[in-house]
């Protein structure tokens, strides 16, 4: 079966599959990401799960990779090929693409932005399906956007939009970034645990933590309310681990951008519906678009 492998690589963790034509995740693995030990680690760690993907696609679906398709985070040089800089991973200038394609005998490989790349997959295959321009951000340890348009989707640093200027500092060097009151790791720093159990604490009305997730709701919403003014989205969707606590994120964040606009068109406000899927899917969609198959299921 015709397939091409997808890999989505985290501070963490990997996460990878093969893809069919059709968009189809027709194997799925995970592996760490192995920072602890270097970013030669981390590189070889990339070229061994790759190696291994095209040995079992090999062996299992019939035929060798037809593709492959790479995410990462940090500075992305999709032209060329380069993973410019990540402080995640602790790299500079690695040349992942053509190390990729020598490792995996001459397959073309594609490398991408990991947050584009969700929004690339979530603007096909997932909640911008049918949308004129939309916004999607990215809540995680950090905050990430991409902005989609007539089929094409780019990167936004919306999480260093400073909206308390004398707010916390961001790891940026600024003060007061987005990421440092709204993030998953601003909430877990806030709260004095995970993320999750403040949301947990949230939906119980357990007072301290509605006072932290109020505080991280209303820069969420100045944040994306500034998006807006910019970018002018009919369809904002939002993602990322904060997104998981459901309507105890949407709820209020809807009712506080509405109270925010003024002049700006309000958009529909919906969570991302691919999940930690959206990264792999989004490589899938890069080692196909090599070939020129378009995958719309």
């Amino acid at each position: 079966m015709r397939h091409v492998i997808a890999l989505d690589v985290g501070g963490t963790g990997m996460k990878a599959a093969l893809v069919g034509a059709d968009g189809t995740l027709l194997y799925r693995a995970r592996r760490a990401t192995g920072r602890q030990d270097g970013p030669e680690a981390v590189v070889a760690g990339i070229l061994g799960f790759a190696a291994d993907l095209a040995e079992h696609g090999a062996k299992e679906l019939g035929e060798p990779a037809a593709a492959a398709g790479v995410v990462v985070p940090g500075v992305v040089d999709e032209a060329d090929g380069i993973a410019a800089y990540s402080a995640n991973l602790g790299w500079r200038d690695v040349p992942l693409r053509a190390l990729l394609s020598e490792r995996l005998d001459g397959v073309p490989v594609a490398l991408g932005h990991d947050v584009r790349t969700g929004g690339v997959a979530e603007g096909r295959l997932g909640a911008g399906r049918g949308a004129e321009r939309f916004l999607f951000v990215a809540l995680g340890t950090g905050i990430a956007g991409a902005v989609g348009t007539a089929g094409r989707v780019e990167t936004t640093e919306i999480g260093h939009i400073v909206v308390r200027r004398k707010g916390p500092e961001c790891g940026c060097g600024q003060r007061g970034c987005l990421e440092a009151l709204a993030s998953a790791a601003a909430v877990s720093r806030a709260w004095g645990a995970d993320a999750t159990g403040c949301a947990r604490a949230v939906a119980d009305g357990d007072p301290r933590a509605l006072a932290v997730w109020d505080d991280a709701v209303a820069a969420l919403a100045d944040g994306l309310l500034t998006g807006l003014t910019l970018l002018d989205p009919d369809t904002l969707i939002i993602g990322g681990g904060l997104a998981e606590a459901g309507e105890t994120l949407f709820g209020p964040l809807r009712t506080a951008v509405r109270e925010r606009i003024r002049f700006q068109r309000l958009p529909i406000i919906v969570p991302a519906v691919l999940g930690d899927t959206a990264g792999c899917l989004g490589a899938g969609l890069l080692a196909w678009d090599l070939l020129s198959v378009e995958v719309t299921a």
